[in-house]
């Protein structure tokens, strides 16, 4: 039997707002393992969420056109009807949206919230059992179940967080998409947040995508890393291939490790990777990247850039079809 969970294949995702046409996703290919957490790492604008929405087929459909493969224990989600999704959502794929401040609804119970989840998902469940489930999901996040009867707005930022986790894993999901489920924490509430998280993953073991823009995250929970940009993944491999510096990288990635502070090498500043993300609307000719490459060459200016793999390692670019390292 194959362990693949997800394989996303040749993904496309397409916004049309007023006769412009968006490029969000272009030709994505991904493949996360039962029991693997893959960290999915861009700058904002880079298209991870919308990947995230387009596997939960929650993109507005009015406006979006969603092409490739979405395969989910060998089912494409990308053609499965609403029906499909809806059975699927909170019980075989579970999320963590960004933002624990407005993810819940504010004039409902936590333990109301909880609840929900489970009775759509089991609708046999008796209520006894129900309530017992919501104190047993609190208790794994940290939460004393004596406050399930507690409003949103009487937690902090990293309770909230902790919340959304429990009704995200309140089915046991084979797969969890944490969107950048730290964002609005503080640096010693986010230690804790992922902490617990990787544990219950491990406990679980569920399949994690983990969208976030924080390196040192990564490298504390994952096991594979994609880093995207401009809508393409531009470097895919192990945590090992990803941080291993005498390894070859896509200067993009050079880029986002020289952003980063160090507690070993002194310097007077920070090399921040010049420029700004383009607009999905205005990508340029050839390679995304080149705008902003220190590295660029005539040729990624207008040719696409070929795709170089060495063994669990892939890097978008070309630097390497010269025989170059990056």
């Amino acid at each position: 039997m194959s362990d693949v969970l997800l394989d996303i294949k040749d993904l496309n995702v397409r916004y049309t707002v007023d006769k412009v046409v968006s490029r969000a996703v272009n030709g994505i290919n991904l493949t996360i393992r039962k029991g693997e957490v893959m960290g999915l790492v861009g700058e904002t604008g880079a298209g991870k969420t919308t990947t995230a929405l387009s596997i939960l087929g929650l993109l507005p459909k009015y406006i979006t056109k969603v092409d490739g493969e979405i395969l989910f224990d060998d089912e494409n989600l990308a053609k499965a009807n609403e029906k499909k999704l809806r059975s699927i959502r909170g019980k075989r794929i579970s999320m963590i949206f960004q933002d624990p401040m407005t993810s819940l609804n504010p004039v409902f119970k936590v333990g109301q919230q909880i609840a929900d989840v489970i009775k759509f998902h089991n609708t046999k469940t008796e209520a006894v059992d129900v309530e017992s489930r919501v104190d047993e999901l609190l208790d794994m996040v940290g939460i004393p179940p004596s406050r399930k009867g507690d409003y949103p707005h009487q937690f902090s930022g990293g309770m909230k967080q902790r919340v959304m986790i429990a009704i995200a894993i309140a089915c046991n999901p084979d797969l969890l998409i944490a969107d950048e489920p730290t964002t609005a924490l503080d640096v010693t509430i986010q230690a804790q947040v992922i902490k617990m998280m990787r544990g219950l993953q491990r406990e679980l073991g569920s399949s994690v995508l983990l969208i976030t823009h924080d390196l040192g995250i990564v490298a504390n929970f994952c096991d594979t890393v994609a880093i995207m940009y401009a809508g393409e993944i531009v470097e895919h491999g192990t945590l090992e291939d990803l941080f291993d510096k005498s390894r070859p990288h896509h200067p993009y990635t050079h880029g986002l490790f020289g952003s980063l502070p160090s507690i070993t090498d002194r310097t007077a500043r920070l090399s921040p990777i010049v420029g700004l993300t383009p607009h999905p609307a205005e990508l340029p000719a050839g390679c995304k990247f080149h705008p902003r490459c220190p590295k660029c060459m005539e040729v990624c200016k207008t040719e696409e850039p070929p795709v170089h793999v060495d063994g669990s390692h892939m890097i978008q670019c070309h630097l390497f079809g010269k025989g170059e390292g990056a």
